[in-house]
């Protein structure tokens, strides 16, 4: 099941593969200088994988912010209010029916090979999704709507839509070079994920190198049409936990860092040349049930347990998980309680359960429902079914992130109680991947980022969205296909009045809620921090209290100020010296600047998706 947007496949820890990465010590000449020796240089730890580049296909959130940071948008989420403004498009207009958007593209913009960017690139994009299923892999909600996508000169691209859709002036699909990717007939072809996005890019970096889950390198592109970033160089780099890049931001060996745990946010905050950020969240935490799922053909797969069919077994344990604890003790406070799938950061579209229908923890409530319907304890305390199924359940996660490492206590203790035994089974990102993309699980810690348009989020619990028969066309969270939710989903695809529009992506929530695939546990605050001796501020989304790095576009790297040339260049001695720092879990040497790793392992972690 997918990040993370653009991700089980989705939220956010590394891979469980060890590498060391050379990297020069921090104060030093070659640690902050660009490769040519000249210039700024920022550096961002990351403890999310980057799986591959691939745009139509790239589903983590780190894979999908590299897009967001080397490729241009139709549109971008504006960094003041989200909210849609112009980038590769000046403008955009739609017809009386509301049915045909045409789209004024930008004069000058040019590729990083230099050949000009056209709506005849943006028209191939769209066009290419329309006609290729793995084309649709990240972002295929926006243009299942769509009827046609032309491009009658190179300054103006024309959408027609099958009915209204509500989403056209914030589609989250980044515009690709049509003389590169035309001749690649095969997106699964393992070389997609490296060298088109490597060789020809038209947003505000570039990229230069790039090792799979292990770092990628850009130069800024000082010909981007808002003018060419404050940095020379951005540098993303894997660490094999978070840990591990607190201590590099503490020996000023990167410069900013995010998805910080509450322990260590609170240990940062108020140390010399650090700077802490809270934001809320545009995440949320979540516990999947495997309740018989099914591919887009309608045939189940994995071997999920047969009593969690039981809708009644599902609310049993839904009832039985104490989301409040959740926040309070394993995310120290910095979280909401979780509802729905769209996070209250975007409060037109968040909904909460009505008190009288909610379902609270209720250990007692539990089983008495799971007595009632038949579960009966047997001398051991475990139940088991009218048919003679014990309840017996795996709970998966990863084994290197301490959230689920936590959740997965509480969980097993809560459900023990109400006689559901719990065998936890956390495991490494890729073998997460494959369990959880093949349905080989029961329960599973999983969650995703969301955009400002509820399209996406909820787009992930459709019938379209589930995966085919190969794994691949589909980005769903939880493989729900229901009726009722398809109906609603589709009216607030074509509603353009705001507030019935979230009416009916309130009630969609409300229906996936009384079914019981998933718990949100909450909606986590960005918590990040950076080096305040090489960067005076960064660009927040929302402003003025927004994120830096959990954006939806690129104003964080982007709007990155160095506090001063010399600090900022480490220019003090040509130093050559290195340290080790571990990135990744097999042990091989690495220099960064070193070849283009070319393949790479398809899908998403289940906890780092977008």
């Amino acid at each position: 099941m997918k990040h993370v947007r653009r991700g089980v496949r989705r939220l956010g820890a590394i891979g469980v593969v060890a590498t060391l990465v050379a990297l020069p010590l921090a104060g030093t000449a070659a640690a902050q200088q660009p490769a040519n020796g000249n210039g700024k240089v920022l550096r961002v730890a990351l403890t999310t994988g980057i799986d591959h580049l691939n745009p139509f296909t790239a589903a983590l959130a780190a894979s999908t912010q590299v897009g967001r940071f080397v490729y241009e948008f139709l549109t971008v989420p504006s960094a003041d209010k989200a909210e849609a403004a112009p980038a590769l498009a000046e403008s955009w207009t739609t017809s009386p029916d509301k049915l045909t958007w045409t789209f004024k593209i930008r004069k000058g913009a040019k590729w990083s090979d230099g050949q000009p960017v056209t709506a005849k690139d943006a028209a191939f994009t769209f066009n290419r999704m329309l006609t290729d299923e793995t084309a649709r892999t990240a972002n295929g909600n926006y243009v299942a709507n769509f009827d046609s996508v032309a491009a009658p000169d190179d300054s103006t691209l024309v959408i027609k839509t099958k009915a209204v859709q509500a989403t056209m002036d914030l589609l989250d699909v980044p515009i690709v070079p049509e003389h590169v990717w035309a001749p690649i007939k095969d997106l699964s072809d393992p070389k997609t994920d490296t060298i088109p996005v490597v060789g020809v890019n038209d947003g505000p970096y570039r990229i230069t190198d790039y090792k799979q889950n292990e770092y990628v390198k850009f130069t800024a592109n000082k010909d981007y049409w808002r003018g060419a970033p404050k940095v020379d160089e951005l540098q993303l780099l894997v660490f094999k936990d978070v840990e591990s890049a607190v201590n590099a931001l503490k020996q000023g060996e990167v410069d900013v860092i995010n998805r910080l745990t509450p322990t260590q946010f609170d240990a940062l905050e108020g140390q010399p040349d650090i700077a802490t950020n809270k934001a809320p969240g545009r995440r949320y935490n979540e516990i999947t049930m495997n309740f018989g799922v099914e591919n887009n053909e309608n045939k189940p797969i994995g071997n999920g347990n047969p009593v969690l069919k039981d809708l009644r077994v599902r609310d049993a344990i839904a009832r039985s998980i104490d989301t409040k604890t959740i926040v309070d003790k394993v995310m120290g406070g910095y979280g909401q309680l979780g509802g729905g799938v769209i996070p209250p950061i975007y409060q037109a579209y968040h909904w909460d359960p009505d008190p009288a229908a909610a379902r609270t923890f209720d250990l007692g409530a539990a089983n008495a429902a799971l007595d009632a319907a038949g579960y009966r304890k047997g001398g051991d305390g475990v139940r088991t079914g009218p048919g003679g199924a014990r309840l017996e359940l795996r709970l998966t996660g990863h084994a290197n992130r301490a959230f689920d490492q936590r959740v997965a206590q509480y969980v097993s203790g809560w459900l023990h109680d109400i006689g559901i035994s719990v065998k936890q089974e956390l495991v490494s990102d890729d073998e997460l991947n494959d369990r959880t993309n093949a349905g080989n699980y029961d329960l599973a810690i999983s969650g995703y980022a969301t955009n400002p348009d509820p399209d996406y989020a909820l787009a992930l619990h459709t019938c379209a969205a589930r995966p085919n028969a190969q794994v691949k066309g589909g980005t769903t969270d939880t493989f729900f296909c229901d009726p009722q939710y398809e109906q609603l989903y589709a009216k607030q695809l074509t509603e353009t009045d705001p507030a019935v529009r979230a009416g009916y992506a309130k009630q969609a929530q409300a229906r996936l809620y009384s079914q019981a695939v998933n718990v949100v546990l909450d909606y986590d605050n960005a918590l990040e921090a950076y080096r305040s001796d090489h960067f005076s501020s960064f660009a927040k989304q929302p402003q003025p209290d927004g994120a830096i790095l959990e954006q939806t576009g690129y104003w964080g790297v982007y709007g990155a100020v160095p506090a001063d040339a010399s600090a900022a260049s480490g220019d003090s001695g040509g130093s050559n010296t290195v340290v080790w720092i571990v990135v990744g879990a097999v042990v091989a040497v690495a220099l960064v600047g070193g070849g283009i790793a070319i393949g790479r392992r398809r899908g998403v972690s289940v906890d780092d998706r977008e």
